[in-house]
């Protein structure tokens, strides 16, 4: 089985340039998920004439594209070299930028997203495994947790960064901050980041990539829709059926296929599967989370676009601050004890603010407070889970393994967000978003449990 690199090759390059250009490409592809939410009724003035469905494919178009693609992408970085895929999504990234922010038209801006969520689901898992081979064995967990970290940061601060664009530069600007960034990815990973041989090795399922990919795009489009109309519609009704049924057939090709698109091996391998689940849950609660708070200050706070983001900005630094920190000794303290007591520090303080926010605006004695703490669990949690996802994996499946992660945490995302707009718009007002936080601090103390199925030692498979 071929390697990414040898112990010589690493002790004589150093792995941080490689780190930069990854974590950079980690942000901005998570935090395109998030931050259009927020351009979402600015966009919609500017286009008069779309009706509220059609401007809502503004975020669906990105989220279909990006969580349905991750996999197929996982697999083929693998296999014919990541460095390369690296580059070629990042350039697609940059296009559907730029098509974004010059939009004259509806279609296009809704093209735009689409490019964009192709190139994020190419770059992505070609990133994770560029980073992971070249970290030793015993810095793979550090390396992957900040890494992790890094992604999170991008959702959590998308709210706050949009809110500013918004406010002082207009909506296409939120657009217009990637091409800079695209750009220096791109130059940097070309002179500093090293590409990885291809494996030799049969051509695995192309078949199943394509079922993989209609699975995942039905369900998320299912949901996404389910967001505007009712988990009673037809056509919500249909994609889930088809999700499933596209899902059946994937699971019979695995089973089947000599050279299957995802390995059943790997589903083996306990801390794997248990830190998918986790990921699955935490993040529901996790997007559910941020937009019941967004909500929340908007509506019962009365709180601009502008100082709703503010008062968010909190969270996103301290999970930053606590990610790198925990990154040191992820390996020392083990996954089972963070991802436990992460999420259920998580979900107490939701339940915590679900009790003490009412109606009546509290910012400084109770809001940002909570805030700071659910920072720390959030920090805690998510860097975690990436690294334990791919710990006990071989190098050749590296880009595979962190795009099965990332298409669980855009499920989850979706599932939640849309279950939690479900319960608010079935009440009104304050009882509304206490239910919202219910719902999410459930999600995450579900994710706490399933995460004590992780092996006390983890073993690492080179």
């Amino acid at each position: 089985m071929s390697q990414a690199s040898t112990p010589t090759e690493n002790k004589t390059m150093s792995p941080w340039p490689t780190f930069i250009v990854t974590a950079v490409a980690a942000y901005i592809s998570t935090l395109d998920l998030s931050i259009v939410n927020v351009a979402f009724a600015e966009i919609a003035a500017d286009f008069p004439t779309a009706s509220r469905g059609t401007v809502s494919w503004v975020v669906t178009a990105y989220s279909i594209l990006f969580g349905s693609l991750l996999v197929v992408f996982g697999r083929l970085a693998d296999r014919v070299g990541r460095k390369r895929l690296f580059q070629i999504g990042s350039l697609l990234f940059l296009l559907g930028s730029v098509l974004c922010a010059v939009a004259p038209t509806m279609g296009m801006l809704i093209a735009g997203r689409a490019v964009q969520g192709v190139g994020g689901a190419i770059m992505t898992p070609a990133s994770l495994g560029l980073l992971l081979s070249v970290f030793s064995l015993e810095r793979r967990s550090q390396a992957v947790a900040w890494n992790g970290a890094v992604g999170a940061l991008g959702v959590a601060s998308g709210p706050t960064l949009g809110a500013l664009f918004i406010e002082f530069f207009g909506w296409r600007s939120a657009f217009w901050i990637n091409v800079p960034i695209c750009l220096f990815v791109v130059l940097l990973a070309a002179k500093y980041v090293k590409e990885t041989p291809r494996i030799e090795s049969p051509r695995p399922d192309i078949g199943a990539s394509v079922f993989v990919t209609l699975s995942v795009a039905s369900l998320v489009w299912g949901i996404s829709r389910a967001e505007e109309h009712a988990w009673t519609d037809s056509l919500v009704i249909s994609l889930f059926v088809a999700a499933v049924i596209f899902g059946v057939i994937v699971v019979k090709r695995t089973i089947s296929h000599p050279v299957p698109l995802m390995p059943p091996a790997m589903f083996k391998v306990r801390s794997f599967s248990v830190a998918n689940t986790a990921t699955f849950l935490f993040g529901a609660a996790f997007s559910a989370n941020i937009l019941n708070n967004v909500l929340f200050l908007r509506s019962e706070w009365k709180y601009s676009v502008l100082e709703a983001g503010l008062y968010s900005v909190l969270a996103p630094v301290i999970v930053a601050a606590t990610s790198f920190a925990i990154g040191r000794h992820i390996s020392r303290i083990g996954f089972r004890k963070l991802l436990v007591g992460g999420p259920i520090l998580f979900a107490i303080l939701v339940l915590i603010g679900a009790r003490i926010f009412t109606s009546t605006p509290t910012p400084w004695s109770e809001w940002l407070p909570l805030m700071f703490v659910l920072g720390i669990s959030i920090g805690l949690t998510f860097p975690t889970l990436s690294a334990a996802t791919v710990h006990s994996l071989p190098q050749t499946l590296f880009s595979l393994g962190g795009a099965i992660n990332n298409t669980s945490r855009q499920i989850g995302s979706a599932v939640g967000v849309a279950l939690v707009v479900t319960i608010q718009t079935s009440t009104d007002g304050l009882v509304g978003f206490q239910r919202g936080w219910y719902f999410i601090a459930g999600c995450s103390a579900l994710a706490g449990v399933v995460a004590l199925l992780q092996p006390r030692v983890e073993k690492v498979t080179a």
